[in-house]
């Protein structure tokens, strides 16, 4: 008698847990919909007007960013997420664009459309003046031997040819070629956008990711001025000139804003969800990344007023310093060494807010057989279906993805992005508000997901593994060179 009781006491827990397991995975498909819709009816567009309209261009070290982080970390408390932190970095520099102007003086006069690129020292009082050179070839042997053309000149790349090989294998010779041009006397350099009507914006980022001035000014110049330069050279000599004034401090701070919200039964393994608030100061960065900053603000948002955390923890960064160089998720991923083997998967959001198409795995096999199954079940409808194996270091899963980390960077039509990125016109009123809250569900979802079910996404993945993945995206040299990468 004491046998059965003992076995149907057992055998009623077993079907217990068998039906609690099934209620739980029912439980979660409703909370996955709860927080979507939680996102879809939220003040998304009402929080990004707030953000750009009022605090503009949040260059990393600035007041304005500072007080973004501000007001942001408030937006997390709002929510009900007391356990919000500054991570603070340091520049060696603090640099604020001032005024420009420039003209050609001959052999016709006309005014240019320039302006000054990031961490460039001011120019000389009376600014420079003297005739233009055009360079193609950027390795030292054949600076070297163009010395004599290059002194005192005012140097005009000719990016069509210098970046013939792409961004990633020239990017190290490119900040490498600076100093030597400093020492074969070049007055300044010029680097020509290649976005029509002259609008500036391209060169914003040409900062090596230190902090550090560069040795001489160097500007960016509109794609028509510097056809224009191009024709009048074919012709004979021409001569330009250009002043600016950067405001240049020493040592800087800015910090990333973290938000966690602990685990209930995991809570040492945890979830980043995670977007940059900084800007470039030609634009008021609504795309770039105002948009990818309030998702990750709504995301915590909806998951905080579910009626309970989930199993692992979710750290929501807002993280400063992307555009210098991925400063502030470098930096975080350094202090927090120690934890990452509990990091269980990054997802970043960095490519504006268009149409969903789905994620990209950074060439991770794995990731997209699990996103095959994680997709019908709880993003179905949403339109984020697709997945890129495409590899990247272009934005802030970027470490994490170093360290074998799984990483999920939001996929989206990026042509509205292209079109404004980086520039003056990188306003709220690009944005399509019903993309920008399907953007901003998606990756609520996902994160949660990610955080409650039982099993981990995926593995880490191995030194080695992670070297062959940069090896056939061709970035192992690109990042060696920037110091990223060991292999």
């Amino acid at each position: 008698m004491r046998w059965n009781r003992i076995a149907l006491v057992s055998m009623v827990l077993s079907a217990s847990a068998l039906y609690g397991n099934a209620q739980t995975e029912a439980q979660l498909q409703q909370e996955a919909k709860q927080v979507a819709a939680s996102v879809l009816a939220g003040p998304s567009v009402e929080k990004l007007e707030e953000l750009c309209d009022r605090f503009g261009a949040r260059l990393t070290g600035t007041p304005a960013h500072d007080q973004a982080a501000e007001w942001a970390a408030a937006q997390f408390r709002a929510a009900g997420i007391p356990d919000v932190k500054f991570e603070r970095i340091t520049l060696p520099n603090g640099w604020q664009r001032g005024w420009a102007e420039s003209y050609i003086y001959s052999p016709v006069q006309r005014k240019l459309h320039l302006e000054t690129v990031s961490w460039t020292p001011s120019t000389p009082r009376g600014g420079v003046k003297g005739e233009v050179v055009v360079i193609s070839d950027i390795s030292e042997a054949a600076l070297r031997a163009s010395a004599s053309a290059i002194k005192d000149r005012i140097v005009l790349f000719d990016t069509e040819r210098v970046f013939a090989d792409g961004f990633n294998k020239t990017y190290a010779k490119l900040i490498a070629s600076y100093p030597i041009f400093k020492a074969l006397g070049a007055q300044a350099l010029v680097l020509p956008d290649a976005v029509p009507n002259n609008v500036l914006g391209d060169w914003l980022d040409i900062d090596n990711g230190t902090g550090e001035i560069q040795p001489l000014p160097i500007a960016e110049l509109g794609m028509e001025d510097a056809l224009l330069i191009r024709r009048l050279l074919l012709k004979g000599p021409v001569t330009i000139g250009f002043s600016y004034e950067n405001r240049i401090s020493g040592p800087v701070s800015s910090s990333s804003v973290i938000a966690e919200i602990r685990g209930s039964e995991k809570p040492d393994e945890w979830i980043v969800v995670g977007g940059h608030l900084d800007s470039w100061d030609l634009a008021t960065g609504a795309q770039d990344d105002g948009t990818g900053a309030i998702m990750v603000l709504e995301a915590a948002r909806a998951i905080a007023a579910l009626p309970h955390p989930p199993r692992r923890s979710i750290r929501f960064a807002l993280w400063t310093g992307e555009e210098p160089g991925l400063l502030g998720s470098r930096a975080y991923v350094k202090a927090h060494a120690t934890e990452l083997d509990h990091c269980v998967a990054v997802v970043n959001t960095d490519n504006g807010a268009g149409r969903p198409r789905g994620w990209i795995v950074e060439g991770r096999e794995d990731l997209k057989a699990a996103l095959a199954e994680l997709v019908p079940i709880y993003l179905k409808g949403y339109g984020a279906d697709k997945v890129s194996l495409e590899t990247t270091f272009d934005t802030d899963q970027g470490p994490f993805m170093l360290h074998g980390i799984p990483s999920f960077d939001l996929w989206v039509d990026d042509v509205p992005y292209n079109l404004v990125h980086h520039k003056s016109s990188d306003t709220v009123d690009k944005v399509d508000p019903a993309y920008f809250k399907t953007d901003g569900a998606i990756v609520a979802v996902l994160a949660y997901v990610i955080a409650q079910r039982e099993q981990a996404i995926a593995p880490h993945l191995s030194h080695a593994a992670v070297s062959e993945i940069l090896k056939k995206a061709e970035l192992d040299g690109y990042l060696i060179a920037h110091g990223d990468w060991q292999p």
